[in-house]
């Protein structure tokens, strides 16, 4: 098997990204916090920002919902930065092998176009990538089949002819890792950094 390009999920994968890091601290008690995050601000809520939707639109349509919670919805997007932990070094480290190996690196990312600037200011981890595909710019999500093409068409522009299976993608969402699988894709789920490499290395890539 011959794997020509590596494609990176950012958060939970690249960057320390967690809505825990804010909401711990203005939702102290843990099962009104998990009610709020599931029911409230849920994933579903906030990848409607990520694939394009405004967070003006997506935090009023929220509070409409739920008034009682008005402070909390707009402390999301307002504090959103402090969701941010850094990024996670040891996964930077299995990078930063197969970018010194030569290895095409890729990044396609859930990420709202509004916020996704503070991340690529901060943190230029980000910017050694040949080419990264932000949701909320091509408004599309993971795990539509769609944004996967749209990955595959910018690496085939600059590697010509490059096939699914010669990809490898890394994400730490399991319905993600299953389309791009589907896809004919090479797909590791990200648990741990020790693990990505392992599985790297079985590919045969220079980690």
């Amino acid at each position: 098997m011959s794997i020509k390009a590596v494609v990176f999920d950012f958060g939970g994968v690249l960057i320390d990204w967690s809505p825990e890091y804010l909401f711990s601290g203005l939702i102290p008690d843990e099962t009104e916090r998990r009610w709020f995050l599931t029911h409230v601000c849920s994933i579903e809520w906030v990848l409607r920002q990520d694939g394009g939707q405004t967070i003006a639109d997506g935090t009023a349509e929220l509070i409409a919902q739920f008034p009682d919670h008005e402070p909390l919805i707009r402390a999301f997007y307002e504090r959103w930065h402090e969701m941010i932990r850094g990024v996670l070094e040891d996964t930077v480290t299995v990078l930063d092998k197969l970018d010194a190996a030569g290895v095409p690196l890729f990044g396609l990312t859930n990420w709202s176009d509004e916020t996704f600037p503070y991340a690529w200011e901060n943190f230029p981890v980000l910017r050694r990538f040949r080419d990264v595909v932000v949701s909320g710019r091509v408004k599309m999500v993971k795990p539509d089949p769609a944004i996967f093409a749209e990955m595959h068409r910018r690496i085939e522009a600059q590697l010509p002819g490059i096939e699914a299976h010669e990809l490898v993608f890394i994400d730490d969402v399991t319905r993600n890792v299953a389309a791009a699988t589907a896809l004919g894709w090479n797909a590791i789920h990200h648990m741990s950094a020790a693990q990505t490499e392992a599985k790297l290395r079985e590919l045969g890539l220079p980690v």
